[in-house]
């Protein structure tokens, strides 16, 4: 075959050398930049090479039918002849088909079906560098097939950049890698031209691509244009920003096409950009003109777009990011990396001399990251869990994977699988599990078409699965149901070919089970909801919107949502999160969502609803059974007891009233925890309650820790025992209010503590005067005694308690009450301080004693009588 073909690319001098590496090992690695020529060469090469089909697989559907037209156009041929290719939905292959061209993810179901894969005597994977889910399940499948059952089978991992020890080791073995083969660089020349914005564009991450760097992707072009010849391939994340820079560019001459080319184009527009012109005008391939081609990442590596000289790479790149905690996805805008610049750039060099334009500093370059990040270290694993499982391997760890699953991101997919029923509590797979694989979609919509048949009937669970499996469908707006009219009319009638096809492929993949198979179960349906709207005893179908919700709830019980206002755009989803409607949509206002598509940019605090459709709560309690939920619940809430039964759809409360005779222990424990939370000030504390407290908080200072401690969090943590009898009675928050709390604490001493408390801390002294003074013990490292001066003349030192160990700090006051000396060492006070008291006060207050020696005099309370 490669003898019939004239084209002269730099790959076709190794080509020898790769068939006789493959002869020698059964495996090897071909590493060649973009624009050599390994993705039409290599294949027909091998297929002198090697008997049987040869297949090829393609990480995207654009690609693999682009390489397929371009092989057959080579060999002058049709697709369909002895090239041909395999995507979803469609199939152009005949019996004198040597060379296939399919998807990775196609491989690995053919793989699973048989792991033989007869009649297939080679296997190349090309780009595999790129590292998506199915590539690096496709390498690892293969290699254990190969070892195992196919040893002739031929193993060949093609790559555009040269890190290929990897691909080696995994191919052939750390003891014997597979031989790399090594193309030399494109034939061409490619000028790096740095284009930084004049001024800083802050980074998009998760948000929209700022306008201030389109407007200067666009200025680029024109600069491009007018410096350079050849046709313009501008790199750009996504198709929406393809949109906005196209049109930045409608003024151009009439001499200049724009043309788009993105995955959710319909294949007949990515023909008419990939496909070869006859004739060109000057340096540029392209009949009639200059095209300037708005492409998305699926142009860096695996596609060949003819008559390119100039590349205007923005420098970003579109990659999805996973919230394993809400199950909810995000396509974050990254810088691209280092390796897939060199790519883009090198399109530029595949017909002759070219130049690239980045749009961002030779600084800034050598600051990007050297690689991309490998899809396993940021995708949903659902799918690829499944995979694993239905294989027999559920961890992986035997499998030539690359990278190992990151083991949060596995343990999620395991959990969501289980839940499905798809696989057992040890990981392997169910005869459930291995239906919902046999379907070829992620296990969730899997289980929406099995499930959801019966209900809705097989043909409308297909249609809805299908619009829901290929995110090329969607088209403006946010509704689903709208969305799904629209492709049956054939608005779009590409869009409709495809949704179709994927519709039988669907259909097909349900078991079949009698002649009831695919009827809706709407006699259940309308027994349940009391023949509620769209539903009637004599089994009429569910309307489309409520059809479209029970699938998108089957499949995403999570996403079910109910509005937190009436009329309003916001939601909260069934599984805790909140989302908002874009401003406009007309779905704003219903009551319930079933919500398709929504992402979550990383710190935001609600989640964007990309697609749904409105349902009402029967079809919602119908679709999310599993997170149905009545409850039973006795809770401290607003600050006070709370006893209701709730009903609810996850974090959703669809019913909430209150229980009439809740549980005695229940509502002890929500009195005990609300008293935690609020603190001892529920507690009504009396001047003894405080007095006691204070006591005892002297004794343990004092004496030592087999006194109980009444700190605050003491006395919380420890609640349960010393108010016992009282939670046991208390219903709410005012019980709390009427506890005798000096009563409780008491419960907290022993016997013999309790006996000798007064001894140890008495509530009050006596003092030389006769009178019994109140002790304050609200510094427990010092108690006070405050008396009047003159009723102390008698003592000689100052009185001490605990057993003699702490002497009483003693306030001495004037006849008024007020402090005159403060002191625990009365003797001394007596030599030193009382003289001096004494001068001062004695002529202010005559009628009290004030002797010269307050020891021996004679303690009184009163003050001598009047002289008349």
């Amino acid at each position: 075959m490669l003898s019939d073909v004239a084209l002269d690319l730099p790959v076709r001098s190794v080509l020898p050398a790769l068939v006789e590496a493959l002869r020698a090992a059964g495996t090897a690695v071909l590493v060649a930049p973009p624009g050599t020529g390994k993705t039409t060469l290599a294949p027909l090469a091998v297929a002198d090479a090697v008997p049987g089909r040869v297949v090829i697989a393609q990480p995207r559907r654009v690609a693999a039918r682009a390489a397929a037209h371009r092989m057959a156009a080579l060999l002058g041929e049709r697709v369909g002849g002895r090239i041909g290719y395999a995507v979803r939905g469609e199939r152009r292959v005949g019996p004198q088909t040597r060379i296939e061209v399919v998807t990775t993810g196609l491989l690995v179901r053919r793989l699973h079906h048989d792991p033989e894969l007869p009649g297939v005597g080679a296997v190349l994977l090309d780009e595999c560098h790129e590292r998506q889910l199915d590539a690096d399940l496709a390498l690892a499948f293969g290699v254990e097939a190969r070892g195992a059952l196919r040893p002739d089978l031929w193993l060949l991992a093609m790559s555009a950049t040269p890190q290929a020890d990897r691909f080696a080791a995994l191919l052939g073995g750390s003891d014997r890698p597979a031989p790399v083969v090594r193309a030399e660089a494109a034939l061409h020349p490619v000028t790096r031209i740095w284009a930084p914005p004049p001024r800083p564009v802050a980074a998009p991450g998760a948000g929209r691509v700022a306008p201030a760097l389109l407007d200067h992707v666009a200025a680029t072009v024109r600069r491009a244009l007018r410096e350079q010849t050849g046709d313009v391939l501008v790199f750009l994340p996504g198709a929406g920003e393809i949109a906005a820079v196209g049109a930045r560019l409608v003024d151009l001459p009439d001499s200049v096409t724009v043309l788009p080319l993105h995955g959710r184009l319909p294949g007949a527009a990515q023909d008419a950009v990939l496909r070869l012109p006859a004739a060109g005008r000057g340096e540029s391939a392209s009949p009639g003109g200059t095209r300037v081609v708005l492409a998305t990442a699926v142009a860096e590596s695996s596609l060949t777009v003819p008559g390119v000289r100039v590349v205007v790479d923005a420098g970003l790149s579109r990659v999805p990011r996973t919230d394993l905690a809400r199950g909810l996805g995000a396509l974050v805008t990254v810088p691209v990396s280092r390796a897939a610049a060199t790519q883009r750039a090198g399109r530029a060099g595949r017909e002759g001399p070219g130049a690239v334009y980045r749009c961002w500093s030779e600084a800034t370059h050598a600051r990007l990251a050297p690689q991309p990040e490998p899809e396993i270290a940021t995708a949903d694993l659902t799918g690829f869990a499944l995979e694993l499982a239905a294989w027999g391997d559920p961890d992986g760890a035997g499998l030539a994977l690359p990278d190992p699953p990151p083991p949060a991101a596995l343990t999620v997919a395991r959990e969501t699988l289980t839940t499905l029923g798809a696989v057992d509590a040890d990981g392997r797979i169910t005869a459930r599990g291995r239906a919902i694989a046999a379907a070829g979609a992620h296990p969730r919509l899997a289980r929406a078409l099995l499930d959801g048949a019966e209900r809705v009937g097989a043909d409308r669970a297909a249609e809805v699965v299908a619009l829901l499996a290929d995110e090329t469908l969607a088209g403006p707006g946010d509704d689903l149901t709208a969305l799904w009219r629209r492709l049956r009319g054939g608005t779009d009638q590409a869009a409709t070919a495809r949704w179709r096809a994927e519709v039988r492929r669907l259909r097909a993949a349900l078991p079949t089970a009698g002649p009831a198979a695919g009827r809706p179960r709407a006699a259940a349906r309308a027994e349940r909801n009391g023949g509620g709207p769209g539903v009637d005893a004599a089994g009429e179908h569910l309307p489309d919107d409520l059809a479209a919700g029970l699938l998108v709830g089957l499949a995403y019980p999570e996403r079910l949502a109910r509005a937190r206002r009436a009329g309003g755009s916001a939601y909260l989803m069934a599984g805790g999160t909140a989302a908002e409607l874009a401003a406009g949509s007309g779905l704003a206002g219903s009551p319930w969502l079933a919500i398709a598509v929504a992402d979550r940019a990383p710190g935001a605090p609600t989640a964007r609803v990309r697609l749904a459709t409105p349902v009402d709560e029967p079809t919602a309690r119908e679709a999310g059974g599993p997170l149905l939920r009545a409850d039973r619940e006795v809770g401290w809430s607003g600050g006070d007891v709370v006893a209701r039964e709730v009903v609810r759809l996850g974090a959703i409360e669809l019913v909430d009233r209150p229980l009439a005779a809740p549980d005695p222990e229940l509502v002890a424990d929500a009195v005990l925890t609300g008293l935690r939370q609020t603190g001892l000030g529920l507690l009504t504390w009396t001047p003894e309650a405080r007095a006691l407290r204070r006591r005892l908080a002297f004794c343990r200072q004092a004496l030592g820790d087999e006194w109980p401690d009444v700190s605050d969090q003491a006395l919380l943590a420890d609640a349960a025992t010393w108010l016992a009898p009282e939670l046991a009675g208390a219903r709410r928050r005012a019980d709390l209010a009427r506890i005798d709390v000096a009563a409780a604490l008491r419960r907290l001493l022993d016997w013999r503590q309790a006996a000798r408390l007064d001894e140890l801390a008495p509530e009050r002294l006596p003092v030389p005067s006769g009178s019994r003074i109140r002790v304050d013990y609200a510094d427990p490292a010092a108690p006070v005694l405050a008396v009047k001066l003159q009723e102390t003349f008698g003592w000689r030192d100052a009185p001490r308690i605990a057993h003699g160990r702490v002497p009483v700090l003693l306030h001495l006051l004037s006849p008024a009450g007020r402090p005159v000396a403060v002191t625990a060492d009365l003797a001394s006070f007596w030599r030193v301080g009382y003289p001096q008291v004494r001068a001062e006060l004695r002529g202010r207050y005559p009628r009290h004693p004030w002797p010269e020696d307050p020891t021996t005099a004679e303690p009184t309370r009163r003050a001598a009588p009047r002289r008349r």
